[in-house]
């Protein structure tokens, strides 16, 4: 089976910015697409997305990815067999020459990676999960646990909060579907308490679903989650987590959250504290990007009690990843394709943090898309974890739902279990 047509387009993410699509035709007359995200707090060390900077969408438009897939990657492309990933991506890597993919663009070089990916699937008559983990000979499957950022702060909504993300992660559950009615019934709730309390405009949401209600510090609205959890009784299944997003509020050499500027060693004690009474199970990018040494330090008085998750400080790059790993700096690579530009590399990367002990969690970005390819990714990958955002917002449900119609296709041979 080969490629006969690939086409690049532009398109819409959920922030209503500018995005890159690719589409595949392959020669028996079957079709695919693959859309590609965008983050807002965006890492300086990830691959760069192409945009255009003229008048069009204030700068952000992408003809100029999408001039490139039709271009220049398509006649390298057309007449390939699709299945051949590691050497299409290569391909790509080889047409571009940047080590950030800032030539062609990480955006137009992602869409068309996926988009191979689901033609080998097609090809091969394969769920896309199955034929990535195929791809990887990862035999076994794993329902992932879903981390859902019910309260936004930080650059996703503008409120007085500094942490970007408060979500709850059903880590005891007993399946994906249980996880997902009990995220469901815990954000409804949540909703309610907020309204009574802060009035109608407390439920508005930002970029991933989340509420977004005046609040201030941190310890307020880990209470407000805790307490929806409580109420509801699902204390025993359903843990917190955060994502500080800490890159988002340090400025000349402080880290200002809570209305208190802190150096990186009075962080380190303020994020002890809210590990200690809110009970915490896991904590991403807690650290300036750059700010090795307080991954380390924090990582080595409570790694071993709960998940430090490298975001801006990885960004899915292998040879970052292997400092984090050298330094001890946490435990978890949250892996994001656009911020790498592809899946092959994506790939390595999973599999080197395996290799050397660190668990992985699949990612959405704020600019999300309908295109719910992560959900199999995560499945494919055995990654056991998956940051979705609120069961809320078509392009964040569009990955809850594939998730359960994969658990159901599997009718129990994926197994649902927290990593250890």
């Amino acid at each position: 089976m080969r490629i006969e047509r690939v086409h690049g387009r532009e398109l819409l993410d959920s922030r209503a910015t500018p995005t890159v699509e690719c589409e595949i035709d392959l020669d028996n007359g079957r079709r695919v697409r693959a859309i590609v995200p965008s983050g807002m707090s965006t890492g300086s060390h990830e691959a760069r997305e192409l945009r255009d900077g003229d008048r069009r969408f204030l700068g952000k438009g992408v003809q100029k990815a999408v001039k490139n897939i039709n271009t220049v990657i398509a006649k390298k492309i057309e007449g390939k067999d699709p299945r051949n990933q590691g050497e299409l991506d290569a391909i790509l890597f080889k047409l571009d020459g940047t080590e950030d993919k800032s030539n062609l663009g990480s955006n137009a070089i992602l869409a068309v990676s996926i988009a191979f990916a689901k033609a080998g699937a097609l090809a091969e008559k394969k769920e896309i999960f199955e034929y990535i983990a195929n791809l990887e000979k990862k035999p076994n499957f794993n329902m992932p646990v879903p981390f859902a950022n019910i309260i936004n702060g930080g650059l996703h909504a503008g409120t007085g909060l500094k942490i970007q993300e408060f979500m709850i992660a059903p880590t005891h559950a007993k399946s994906f579907s249980q996880a997902s009615r009990i995220i469901v019934e815990i954000y409804h709730s949540l909703k309610g308490s907020l309204k009574k309390k802060f009035g109608s405009s407390a439920v508005n949401v930002g970029d991933e679903g989340g509420f977004a209600p005046p609040l201030n510090t941190t310890a307020s609205a880990l209470e407000l989650i805790q307490k929806a959890i409580d109420e509801l009784g699902y204390s025993k299944e359903t843990r917190i987590a955060m994502d500080a997003a800490a890159s988002e509020f340090y400025l000349n050499g402080r880290y200002v959250v809570d209305g208190k500027a802190f150096v990186d060693g009075e962080l380190v004690d303020y994020y002890m504290d809210l590990i200690k009474n809110f009970k915490l199970v896991s904590i991403e990018d807690p650290f300036g990007e750059d700010e090795w040494e307080s991954f380390s330090e924090l990582n080595k008085k409570i790694g071993s009690k709960i998940q430090i998750v490298g975001d801006d400080l990885t960004v899915t790059n292998t040879k970052r990843l292997k400092k984090a790993i050298e330094l001890e700096c946490g435990n978890c690579l949250l892996l994001k394709v656009n911020q790498i530009g592809s899946l092959s590399e994506s790939f390595v990367a999973c599999n080197f943090a395996y290799k050397h002990g660190w668990n992985v969690m699949v990612s959405h970005r704020s600019g999300e898309t309908e295109d719910p390819f992560i959900a199999d990714l995560a499945v494919a990958l055995n990654c056991k974890q998956i940051k979705l955002g609120a069961p809320a917002r078509g392009e964040r449900t569009a990955k809850y739902n594939q998730l359960l119609r994969i658990e159901d296709r599997l009718d129990g041979k994926a197994k649902y279990a927290w990593v250890k």
